[in-house]
């Protein structure tokens, strides 16, 4: 299998395609949730009244950042649907593959076409600056997946002034804060675009001495093919991120709060159930398997799940529950966009706070525990 893309890969290269191309999905299954509740019957978790509140949303499509990759904000969506978590909550939610351009999925959300999905708290301000509007509900921590990868002979990032430094179409901000406040010489860096293949590092191809990549994917792809290589992660540096942030349409969230909350506390829910064993975890991957066809490589998504949950475990949002948003992090995120000169000055902290609802996810929560079911 050809090596993957992780989601945000792929901002806008695929902008010509049409939106309802995005929408008609790939893979062996991309249809709605046709699961039975786990509760017997639809809707026999919660009160009738809820019920009736959740089944008058409609059809809520939920659009992933790439594929069915078994990634946080994707996996767990999958398995609550397959284990009837979204049906107990008298929730129809229909699961739709995104292709992994970023400002694409962000236009769907903000038309309609799609109801929510995963869009990291950085990508949610941009689009806002934008004109694109959308409102960020969840993450699950502080820390981005963006890294920057090099061989075992670079100890000190500031080795690679005047060096090639590969990337998939633009060095992301995380990364360039990192290089910056680890004092490179951000102007002396010979920046390359390169492919999806990451053993073009260990090759040394044209003179590479570094790559950006993705905690999950490209470092676990090189070692499983005897080529380790060093990771160094902005998130050691101080440098604001996020990960497994949900946004949703703010039309849709104004009109039925309740779904939104209850859709993440599906999510939540499931969560807990993919990341409590091998098991489970097998059992999870096996139905984004199952969704996605005979090439879908499932030991690089275990691998992919295993390594983002510990991330999350390693880097939790401070003072928050799972799912919650630091309002904090915004406003640093905010300063690095800034700093490269990414949003414009207009695109104040308080501002970007605005874009984001906090409420949901502390809704669903009691005394630190998620409440499962929904009232």
């Amino acid at each position: 299998m050809a090596p993957m893309p992780h989601p945000r890969l792929i901002r806008t290269t695929l902008a010509a395609l049409a939106l309802t191309t995005v929408l008609a999905g790939c893979g062996a299954d991309s249809g709605a949730d046709t699961s039975a509740g786990s509760a017997g019957s639809v809707g026999s978790a919660i009160s009738a009244k809820r019920c009736a509140e959740n089944k008058a949303a409609g059809t809520i499509t939920y659009l992933s950042g790439y594929q069915y990759q078994a990634s946080v904000s994707i996996l767990e969506y999958v398995a609550a649907a397959k284990l009837g978590y979204f049906k107990d909550l008298c929730l129809n939610v229909a699961l739709k593959p995104g292709t992994g351009d970023t400002a694409q999925n962000t236009k769907l959300l903000a038309s309609g076409q799609a109801t929510v999905g995963p869009v990291a708290e950085q990508d949610v301000i941009q689009a806002r600056a934008n004109g694109v509007d959308l409102t960020g509900i969840s993450s699950y921590s502080n820390a981005g997946l963006e890294v920057l990868m090099t061989n075992k002979d670079i100890t000190r990032l500031t080795q690679l002034d005047g060096k090639v430094v590969g990337h998939k179409g633009y060095v992301p901000a995380t990364v360039r804060a990192m290089l910056v406040k680890a004092g490179v010489k951000w102007d002396s860096l010979k920046l390359v675009k390169q492919g999806y293949d990451p053993s073009v590092l260990p090759r040394r191809q044209n003179g590479l001495e570094a790559l950006t990549g993705f905690v999950s994917n490209e470092p676990n792809q090189l070692k499983a093919a005897g080529h380790p290589v060093t990771v160094w992660k902005p998130v050691d540096y101080g440098v604001p991120s996020s990960l497994g942030a949900m946004a949703v349409n703010p039309a849709f969230a104004k009109a039925h709060p309740h779904a939104v909350e209850d859709i993440l506390r599906a999510g939540l829910h499931a969560y807990d159930y993919c990341n409590a064993g091998e098991e489970h975890i097998a059992e999870c991957v096996g139905y984004a398997a199952e969704m996605s066809g005979p090439t879908y490589d499932k030991k690089l998504n275990t691998t992919i799940w295993k390594t983002e949950t510990r991330y999350v475990e390693d880097h939790p949002t401070p003072g928050q529950p799972l799912g919650g948003i630091d309002d904090k992090n915004v406003a640093g995120i905010v300063d690095m966009l800034h700093q490269f000169e990414i949003v414009p000055g207009s695109v104040t902290a308080d501002r970007a706070e605005g874009w984001f609802d906090t409420s949901y996810v502390k809704d669903i929560y009691a005394d630190g525990k998620l409440v499962w079911p929904a009232p």
